[in-house]
């Protein structure tokens, strides 16, 4: 891990206090955990041997761990990839109990262990998770590469050619054959046809009709499959806002965005070579709401983040903390007049503390009760807590 990368999530436990760390694959986890915690006890359930051992007789950790020297029974245990083996954490349950012993449980799902009603350990772990890079994190970022390249740390380094390898990869061996392996999805067919059709619905309210006639499945089917990425960490679902107003407002359609910006424009088989353009507004939109997710859980003040739209078509991209603040991302060099249509009607219905222009403008300035903020500005400022 290089300077540059130094990751912005801190988990910090009083003795005897365990955790879940979760988080989609290849952003960090382990290197996290080894920096963080180098002198820890670790099992890691992608090593096939310790695998089968441990799926045939999850008492054999629980012996390995009494066996260890106590000075490291001391430090968090770290059970890497656990929820590929369920049944381990009645015996982490046992240890924390009978020894007050800690845990660190990392994994990129918590689906398959609520789906087998594994043991969750009844709240007695904290929650944490690690996201793709964010800005923060990055010694002067290159827009254009986080866009194409996306945030997965190994595939923000590297060069052009291995990157859309790596992300053809990610989508073909993770994102379709992981969820089959894990069976989560029963009719294989229809759930790679899903995963086309997920190109279209990135970004834009999600019309679950259509995907299903696009899928040859029914619409209670789709939702489940985009259940399945929201429990997965693969995908957040962007709900309306929905506070009493006097405007028709659209209250039903969730919008849905992937956890990467790159791993989404690999799905379209999108390329973007210059700050302008359609595609670079709508991958930029993204990338700030990558910034807003990491932040609202690093940050542990959990905000709500909802997009405002009205039947007559004006729209809010982002609304936090249920009407704090209101944010538009508009990517051009130039915000207009009529740009600001729909921060002025939102701030006119309900009156939010702030209200933002996140652009692509080469200095700040304020309209009124807007503040227009070039994006390098606006993301100092949020992860400097000023923004929410």
């Amino acid at each position: 891990m290089t300077k540059e990368l130094k990751r912005y999530l801190k988990i910090k436990l009083p003795h005897g206090q365990s955790a879940f760390l979760w988080g989609p694959r290849k952003t960090g986890k382990t290197t996290y955990l080894k920096h963080h915690f180098p002198e820890s006890l670790v099992f890691d359930f992608l090593d096939t041997d310790l695998f089968f051992e441990t799926a045939r007789r999850p008492a054999i950790i629980r012996e390995r761990i009494l066996a260890a020297p106590k000075q490291l029974q001391t430090k968090p245990i770290i059970l890497d990839e656990v929820q590929k083996v369920p049944q381990m954490l009645d015996e982490v349950h046992r240890l924390m109990e009978e020894q007050k012993l800690s845990f660190i449980l990392c994994g990129s799902s918590a689906r398959k262990l609520k789906r087998g009603h594994a043991n969750l350990l009844g709240g007695r772990a904290w929650r944490y998770e690690l996201f793709p890079l964010v800005s923060t994190e990055i010694s002067a970022i290159n827009l254009l590469r986080a866009l194409n390249h996306g945030l997965i740390p190994a595939h923000y380094l590297q060069n052009e050619s291995q990157c859309r390898k790596s992300l053809k990869s990610y989508i073909q061996d993770y994102l379709k054959e992981e969820v089959f392996a894990e069976g989560l999805a029963r009719n294989i067919p229809a759930f790679a046809r899903f995963f086309d059709a997920l190109a279209f619905s990135q970004g834009e309210m999600v019309n679950y009709a259509k995907v299903a006639s696009d899928c040859g499945v029914d619409a209670k089917t789709v939702r489940e499959y985009f259940q399945i990425l929201v429990d997965t960490l693969v995908g957040i679902m962007i709900e309306p806002f929905s506070r009493h107003g006097g405007r028709q407002i659209i209250l039903k359609a969730p919008k849905f965005y992937l956890f990467d910006v790159g791993i989404a424009g690999a799905l379209a088989g999108r390329t973007i070579t210059a700050e302008t353009g359609s595609d670079f507004g709508r991958s930029f939109e993204h990338f700030i709401l990558m910034e807003l997710n990491a932040y609202r859980s690093y940050s542990g003040k959990d905000f709500d983040i909802n997009y405002w739209r009205t039947k007559t078509g004006l729209e809010v991209d982002f609304v936090l903390g249920r009407g704090h603040t209101a944010i538009e991302v508009k990517a051009s060099r130039l915000v207009r007049q009529s740009d600001l249509r729909p921060l002025k009607a939102f701030i006119e219905e309900y009156s939010p503390q702030t209200a933002y222009v996140v652009c692509n403008e080469s200095a700040g300035r304020v309209v009124g009760k807007i503040y227009l903020k070039p994006w390098r500005i606006f993301l100092e400022a949020l992860w400097s807590g000023k923004i929410i």
